[in-house]
């Protein structure tokens, strides 16, 4: 689908992170946050029905499931860097807040603001096909699973047969406005960090840390 920008504002302001604001000396200048706010609530939409549509002998909870896994941090990142959107952002880089939350989570927030860009300036059908079309390049790649591994489970699987003893998950940070509450959770066994995990809530960030804790198990 082919459409021109109309309005150029929408798209810097999706590409502002918090921490260059401070160093930017532009007066009134704003974040992306409203904008990933709005981003959310339209990929979460659209993400609904496409997996309504495509999976019709699916019930509620298991297409709660699937729309978690395609909308997830690590899947949006995905998505980001697939538009090389890094190149595009405005951050200070060296500030602790980008340092301690990462790049990827920055990359998923600054994907959802584009896709209010799109929206408000074009229109729900364009921001509609940009997603879809990221999604099934994402679902050809291979990179998203359409069944919830749960590596919380399996972690505790692996901890137990190696009897290493059984996971213990800690909160290391909570940062953000309400709205948009970032975690960062460790998981230690024995009392050693086995993964540290960040998420828009501690369910996300802890299988996270899980999913890093079983990579590390398994090469053991």
């Amino acid at each position: 689908m082919q459409y021109s920008v109309r309005n150029k504002d929408y798209f810097v302001r999706a590409l502002v992170h918090r921490s260059f604001i401070p160093i930017s000396h532009v007066e009134a200048l704003e974040s992306n946050e409203r904008m990933e706010f709005l981003g959310d609530s339209i990929l979460n939409f659209v993400v609904a029905e496409y997996l309504f549509r495509q999976y019709p002998e699916k019930e509620e909870g298991e297409l709660t499931i699937l729309r978690a896994r395609l909308v997830n941090r690590k899947a949006l990142a995905f998505c980001a860097k697939e538009i090389d959107l890094k190149q595009f952002m405005l951050t200070h880089t060296n500030s602790a807040g980008v340092q301690e939350k990462g790049f990827d989570t920055i990359l998923a927030d600054a994907y959802e603001a584009i896709i209010a860009a799109l929206f408000l300036d074009n229109g729900m059908a364009v921001a509609k096909n940009f997603i879809l079309t990221r999604l099934t390049s994402a679902l050809a790649n291979g990179y998203l699973k359409v069944s919830d591994q749960n590596y919380k489970s399996e972690l505790l699987e692996l901890s137990q047969a190696q009897g290493t003893g059984i996971p213990r998950y800690q909160t290391l940070k909570e940062e953000g406005p309400d709205h948009d509450r970032t975690f960062t959770i460790q998981v230690l066994i024995s009392n050693e960090a086995m993964g540290t995990g960040v998420g828009k809530n501690k369910k996300e960030a802890e299988q996270a840390a899980a999913e890093e804790a079983v990579a590390k198990l398994q090469k053991v």
